[in-house]
């Protein structure tokens, strides 16, 4: 219970950005140019991948999905990003911290749930190539991709609801980019409860990370040991290849997010935070696009002949 004088906070104010203005306008170039990328990037592996009939296999459909799950990561966090760098007032309502919290951790949670599909659908494709038509059909890619968005939509509910019960007095200052469950808890009032909720986040979180990683890292142990059976050199590197983007962001997401959650009672000082927080909110999201579309030789022949187009088009309207 809440003692009678200490007041419960009702907004928070970000102080881990620069505090000095040329500072700020210095990040919100590169980040606004980065979550623009993002966007669009994105959005033009969604339109390739549903404009071309060729593209309509399991892989193709993960990687779209993945492509809209990014979109909406990021949304949750850059934009409000970006207008605490260019306001004197970074300041955000404890309802708004609780939303931010929740989209970014469920779209963060969904994202790993399909990326753990997706490792599976792999595992299928090169392991049981002659049952993999007709394990992975369409509606099987529909009932997975739909079964990640539920578990990342509803794993995170009970940390929120047990996080808004909790009083925060004294320091609102939030010593973060944005709102995550640690910096919001640290500001939480010293009590048993609070702790409890800290240990419980930790436990949830390394449980939904272990399990992805094990089920993932057990998908292509039976993939090599598939590959490594195969006679010629050529046939391995073409049955790797069609893992080596999905291994790549999965190094990537996983590496940094496990920095971040994996620590337990270890804590980083405010400018490794803040490093390690933009790794896996900011930077995996921008390098996913320039991977599946580098990385992927049917995308970046689309997209070589829709810029052709496009160009043969406006040449043709002069």
């Amino acid at each position: 219970m809440e003692s009678p004088n200490r007041t419960s906070a009702q907004e928070f104010i970000f102080s881990a950005f620069p505090h000095s203005w040329g500072d700020s306008v210095l990040c919100f170039v590169p980040l606004l140019f980065i979550y623009a990328f993002i966007v669009v990037g994105n959005l033009v592996i969604i339109t390739v991948v549903q404009l071309n009939s060729h593209l309509n296999t399991p892989m193709y459909f993960f990687i779209s999905a993945l492509s809209f799950l990014e979109i909406w990561y990021t949304t949750a966090t850059i934009p409000k990003m970006l207008s605490s760098l260019l306001s004197e007032r970074r300041s955000i309502s404890l309802n708004g911290c609780l939303l931010q919290m929740y989209f970014f951790h469920s779209t963060g949670i969904s994202e790993v749930c399909l990326l753990t599909a997706m490792a599976f659908d792999r595992y299928l494709a090169i392991c049981s190539p002659l049952h993999y038509p007709t394990i992975m059909t369409p509606k099987l890619c529909a009932q997975l991709t739909l079964g990640c968005c539920v578990c990342g939509f509803l794993t995170p509910l009970p940390e929120i609801a047990w996080i808004s019960t909790l009083p925060f007095c004294g320091s609102n200052h939030l010593e973060h980019i944005f709102c995550d469950f640690l910096p919001v808890l640290r500001l939480a009032c010293t009590n048993t409860q609070a702790i409890v909720v800290i240990q419980v986040v930790d436990v949830v979180h390394a449980v939904e990370i272990i399990t992805a990683v094990t089920l993932i890292v057990l998908s292509y142990v039976g993939i090599v040991a598939v590959i490594l059976r195969i006679r010629s050199a050529e046939g391995r590197r073409k049955a790797f290849s069609t893992c080596v983007s999905h291994l790549t962001v999965f190094l990537l997401f996983f590496g940094s997010v496990a920095l971040m959650y994996l620590r337990f009672s270890a804590t980083y000082s405010l400018f490794w935070d803040t490093a390690i927080a933009l790794s896996f909110a900011v930077l995996s999201p921008f390098f996913n696009p320039i991977i599946y579309s580098l990385r992927n030789k049917e995308i970046k022949e689309l997209l070589k002949k829709m810029f052709c187009s496009l160009n043969m088009f406006s040449v043709s309207g002069n």
